[in-house]
């Protein structure tokens, strides 16, 4: 990653921008990529993961074909797509380039990083995804969040009258949701898509056979969860070849995963929902095919075959608000990510972001985090379960109300209390305050566009990296812990928790895939994995890329930082290292370091026609953006 094309873009972002926003988009136009990179030194990478890693080079049995080295940032005609990983990426091209659609493409996409990527997506977990159509002028979505068993309710958790060592619920049956990924896959494509399941999930099945190279990221991740995976055989077995992490540089093949998409091509997900691999999954859940030689004691869990066959995707209307003359769809609950997301923009539009110093800029984002967080907490879980007030949440009243306890010099407490969608009043809260519960911090995400101006924005997960650690023996992908995204036990006893467990619920989810539209057209598209930590990442990525003018590219490599509703902000360590740091003190914020903070890719329609696709040039190791054809 040693050069950048300069930006094509040369129309302003909204009306009548500022002169000195308009020098500083012209300045980052005009910037190389070496030069966005070298921004982000010393800002942290993934979690045990090695930056600057070199890319991941193609598997020699790939038909002859290379996969393309790792770009950031690409631009050209006929579709684009941006993922974190470059045989992904690779998948999803080749759909296109095959006349699929975004739609079909997404899902090769998504499959393909089940593969290369299968500590933090795969068909044993969940995500949700968020479609323009470009024929309708309409954007939709699919909620494929896991459900709990139906046997499951608030104690699920809780033993002794005690809730759970987080540690001990993740690494269990207990913690595995009802699988919504091939789910999504099959409505997206009966709904949007121009090609069959079978078709679209080639690549990820050659993939899969025919292996991948094993990077830095790869390799640092597998190290980080060897306790765990070592405890199970079936996961040791695809994981761990010869007890070890595989090496940085050999070629890493899933036969079995190979075979479960090829059935799943040739049978439909109903070999999931309905057949012999829903089976093999409940009995996984059921009873953990845990080592006898390992001295972990693995909770059960309690799926069963009903549950798989009850399971449902949602298709439903987005999460919508108007921001600076721009349109900005979301996912509606349960994710919280398009209604925090919605609610904070809301709130930032009522200061000058374009023109304010970057530490003022910064306080009011982290400030607008805050606040946003603290209504998430009380008014957002499973609209099944809940009455989860989305119109006043995402409400311009709402967010002007909230929007009056921002001081330019001084930093609220937290936590802070909500306040009321339904009655908004100014600087008025709404019962008491409760702190936000921990959420796991590992997802991926991926952005499509094809020629037709149809757009994807879609992130999938298993939670956290690794997920529940349990492989399905035979099956080559492993088992989410989507449900410890619940609360276990309420914040705060004395505050009603939407996010308590129940009966076929879905936990609470900060998943926030966003596309934006500009005078009813794609203008551009984002998301990015990180627990609750994506809302504030796709929060940053939006206002410093309509607000504050960078470029997309710069705007998802730019250093981070992330208030929820919590006492301290956390701060990627070029943040931490800078005077921004001090001045922020000064008001009266309060930081901790995070070395890595999300993990974004994007696409955006230019206004010649092309595509845009950009992705992290260090974070995880490095994202990788690419187009059909550079050339018409």
């Amino acid at each position: 990653m040693t050069s950048q094309k300069p930006d094509p873009r040369t129309s302003p972002r909204i009306p009548h921008p500022s002169p000195h926003r308009a020098r500083r988009r012209l300045a980052a136009a005009v910037a190389v990529l070496a030069a966005a990179a070298a921004s982000l030194t010393g800002a942290g990478t993934v979690t045990a993961a090695t930056p600057g890693a070199a890319p991941r080079a193609a598997a020699p049995a790939r038909g002859g074909t290379a996969t393309p080295a790792k770009s950031p940032l690409a631009v050209g005609y006929g579709g684009a797509v941006a993922s974190v990983d470059a045989d992904a990426t690779a998948a999803g091209i080749e759909v296109l380039r095959r006349g699929g659609n975004a739609v079909d493409a997404a899902v090769a996409t998504a499959a393909a990083l089940g593969v290369t990527e299968p500590y933090s997506s795969g068909i044993g977990g969940g995500g949700y995804f968020v479609y323009y159509d470009a024929h309708r002028h309409q954007v939709l979505t699919v909620d494929g969040r896991e459900t709990a068993p139906h046997s499951a309710t608030d104690q699920l958790f809780v033993e002794n009258g005690k809730p759970l060592a987080f540690a001990d619920a993740v690494t269990s049956g207990r913690s595995i949701g009802v699988p919504g990924t091939a789910a999504t896959w099959q409505t997206a494509l009966d709904h949007w898509g121009s090609r069959s399941l079978g078709e679209v999930l080639k690549p990820a099945e050659r993939i899969a056979r025919d292996g991948f190279t094993v990077d830095a990221t790869f390799n640092a991740q597998t190290a980080a969860n060897q306790d765990r995976f070592k405890d199970f055989p079936a996961t040791a077995a695809l994981f761990l070849p010869g007890g070890r992490p595989p090496a940085v540089g050999s070629v890493l093949r899933n036969p079995e995963l190979a075979r479960t998409y090829q059935e799943l091509g040739a049978r439909g997900v109903g070999a999931l929902y309905h057949g012999d691999l829903g089976a093999d999954i409940v009995r996984t859940v059921r009873t953990p095919p845990v080592d006898p030689a390992a001295t972990r004691v693995v909770r059960t869990g309690d799926m069963t075959a009903a549950d798989l066959a009850s399971y449902a995707t949602k298709v439903q209307d987005p999460t919508h608000t108007a921001y600076r003359g721009l349109d900005v769809y979301g996912p509606a609950p349960s994710s919280s990510g398009g209604t925090t997301v919605a609610e904070a923009l809301n709130i930032l539009e009522h200061t000058d972001l374009a023109d304010a110093s970057q530490a003022q800029y910064l306080h009011h984002f982290l400030e607008a985090g805050r606040i946003a967080f603290a209504d998430r907490g009380r008014w957002v879980g499973d609209p099944a379960f809940e009455q989860v007030p989305t119109a006043g949440l995402t409400s311009k009243a709402f967010g002007a109300a909230r929007a009056c306890l921002i001081k330019d010099d001084a930093v609220l407490t937290s936590p802070l209390a909500p306040g009321d969608p339904a009655h908004p009043a100014p600087c008025g809260t709404s019962g008491a305050a409760a702190p936000t519960t921990y959420e796991g911090d590992n997802t991926t995400h991926l952005t499509v566009a094809d020629k037709w101006g149809n757009v994807v924005a879609y992130t999938l997960t298993i939670e956290q990296t690794g997920g529940s650690a349990i492989a399905v023996p035979g099956r080559g992908f492993l088992l989410n812990n989507e449900l410890t995204d619940f609360s276990f036990v309420p914040a705060d006893p004395a505050v009603h928790d939407p996010n308590l467990p129940g009966p076929g619920k879905r936990p609470r989810s900060s998943i926030a895939p966003t596309i934006v539209l500009k005078d009813g057209r794609p203008d551009f598209a984002v998301g990015s994995p990180g627990g609750a930590t994506i809302i504030t990442t796709v929060l940053q990525v939006l206002t410093e890329h309509i607000d504050r003018g960078l470029p997309l590219v710069d705007a998802i490599a730019a250093p981070r930082a992330s208030q929820r509703n919590a006492a301290a902000t956390e701060l990627e360590p070029a943040l931490w290292d800078s005077p921004l740091k001090g001045e922020l003190e000064a008001i009266g914020h309060h930081f901790t370091q995070n070395p890595e903070i999300g993990a974004a890719t994007g696409i955006e329609r230019l206004p010649d026609g092309r595509w845009l696709a950009a992705a992290e040039p260090v974070r995880r190791g490095g994202g990788s953006a690419a187009v059909v054809s550079p050339a018409p």
